[in-house]
């Protein structure tokens, strides 16, 4: 059978981009080496961070504002629960030590204020009055965005894919694709069960697209990363979506920053990010060590008064990201009649709902009413 497009990797962006094809009345085949929603790349963790102002650039508002529409209609067709508008704190200070994007703080409130984001800006004293959950040192500020909160990566994931299943796409979990060639006007992918062809195809493998595309991986690195369920102290309703904000804290006095959630599935999650030691699926390791653990409850706690010493769980992730950590969306080198596309740094799943409506536009289309030429390989030229 020849399709229309074939999507490899069916997480963020790969499910995103099967539903919006298949909606469309494409003939589509995803395909995926595990069984998505799973928690070996980068799309798990029961929650992930949705803000409309972004610190690290300014034409990326409408596209989660697009992402947010997304979802609130898969929501509807499906029963799930996706998105959660808890609000967002991001707390910054002279005295930060810990920097999260570079002028992350200032360029967040550039950013709302350039696309009319809804925001709060607090002092100090506005900060321990309205969020005291948050141990604030003296001449530390906060950007409050209300719009802001999380979505949930798994049940995205599975909603997607089962909207994409009504709609008629085939998919194929448990069977890996060795290589994609171009053959005659179109493309030919060869996995373990044989062999598929179609016009085009979607290529969003996360961090095992260096392994797949020889020409693509010098500009990809993968960087381990670890998050942490800390059981709450205290009355849980004050750390509920509602009265606790997801945040992030460019930590005064440390090294490191740390982000985290309000109660949502499991206790406290809070983590921080490293970009020190890359690696590769294959080769990360995936348990996380006591010592691990008390590092992180040592870095967050002074800060979080509420947060618990005793570990849930914590998981793996596995962040991808080109040199300037943004978005790759673009013609594949080793096979240009495909695309191409990697979230990058562990701030694309907010995006990933209008990117994958964006991919599916261009290729049913022609063009799409998202710019996608900013994602683009060029600028790496």
């Amino acid at each position: 059978m020849r399709y229309d497009a074939i999507v490899i990797g069916l997480g963020a962006y790969g499910s995103a981009a099967l539903y919006q094809l298949a909606r469309r009345g494409a003939k589509v085949l995803g395909i995926d080496r595990f069984a998505p929603p799973h928690d070996l790349g980068s799309s798990h963790g029961d929650t992930r961070i949705t803000r409309l102002a972004n610190g690290e650039s300014a034409h990326l508002t409408g596209i989660v504002r697009r992402s947010h529409e997304l979802w609130r209609t898969i929501e509807a067709e499906t029963g799930e629960d996706l998105l959660t508008q808890c609000g967002g704190l991001v707390i910054s200070g002279k005295s930060r030590a810990s920097v999260h994007v570079a002028d992350f703080f200032a360029n967040t409130i550039a950013n709302a204020r350039a696309s009319q984001v809804v925001h709060e800006l607090l002092d100090t004293d506005e900060i321990r009055r309205r969020f005291p959950q948050f141990k604030v040192q003296d001449g530390e500020q906060g950007y409050f965005e209300p719009e802001a909160g999380f979505v949930r990566p798994e049940a995205c994931i599975r909603a997607q894919l089962a909207l994409a299943a009504r709609h008629g796409a085939d998919i194929r979990t448990g069977e890996r694709v060795h290589g994609l060639e171009t053959e005659g006007h179109g493309v030919r992918a060869t996995t373990d069960g044989g062999g598929y062809t179609a016009s085009t195809a979607i290529v969003a493998l996360g961090s095992w697209l260096p392994a797949f595309s020889p020409r693509v991986a010098p500009l990809l690195k993968v960087y381990r990363q670890v998050l942490h369920w800390f059981e709450a102290q205290g009355d849980p309703s004050g750390h509920a979506p509602g009265r606790f904000p997801i945040f992030i804290w460019e930590l005064p006095g440390r090294d490191a920053g740390i982000y985290g959630f309000p109660l949502a599935v499991s206790g406290l999650k809070i983590a921080t990010e490293q970009y020190e030691e890359a690696t590769t699926p294959e080769n990360v390791s995936r348990q996380v060590s006591a010592a691990e653990v008390e590092e992180m409850h040592r870095l967050a706690s002074p800060f979080l008064p509420g947060l618990g010493p005793r570990c849930l769980k914590s998981s793996v992730c596995l962040y991808t990201l080109t040199p300037d950590r943004q978005f790759l969306i673009d013609r594949l080198p080793d096979c240009p009649r495909a695309f191409a596309v990697s979230a990058c740094s562990g701030h694309g799943f907010k995006h990933s709902a209008a990117l994958g409506e964006a991919l599916a536009e261009q290729i049913s289309e022609g063009r799409s009413r998202i710019d996608l030429a900013p994602f683009s390989l060029n600028r790496f030229a």
